[in-house]
């Protein structure tokens, strides 16, 4: 099993996201890959109820992209740590410099701070 929903709306989610992608000619990861370097497309996939910035930021790397995607455990890291509460895009970039001052990769360095906040630290 690829996806265990036990909720209705995700599962229409993820249904209108796979009929959208498919309506697009979005075939395969690497299509996906390719797709989402245009703003067209990002905005054509947050008009799919429940898709915002932070999913389209997991998709990407999902298919190989480096992003942020920022959820709860990277804002509540990040208020720990002092940063203020920000907007999604403004706290995104906060986390792509610290990466990038760090010499990490951007997904790399999301991944660990989920993780770390996600095990009760």
């Amino acid at each position: 099993m690829a996806m265990k929903f036990n909720h209705a709306q995700k599962v229409a989610t993820a249904h209108a996201i796979t009929d959208l992608l498919a309506a697009h000619g979005v075939d395969t990861r690497e299509d996906l890959h390719a797709w989402l370097d245009h703003q067209d497309n990002r905005a054509a996939l947050r008009t799919v109820k429940g898709v915002g910035p932070k999913s389209i930021d997991y998709i990407g790397n999902l298919v190989g992209r480096s992003h942020v995607a920022v959820d709860v455990h990277l804002r509540a890291f990040a208020v720990d740590a002092g940063v203020p509460d920000l907007p999604y895009d403004q706290l995104r970039a906060v986390y792509e410099e610290a990466a990038a001052l760090l010499g990490h990769d951007k997904a790399g360095l999301e991944h660990a701070v989920w993780r770390h906040r996600s095990n009760g630290a």
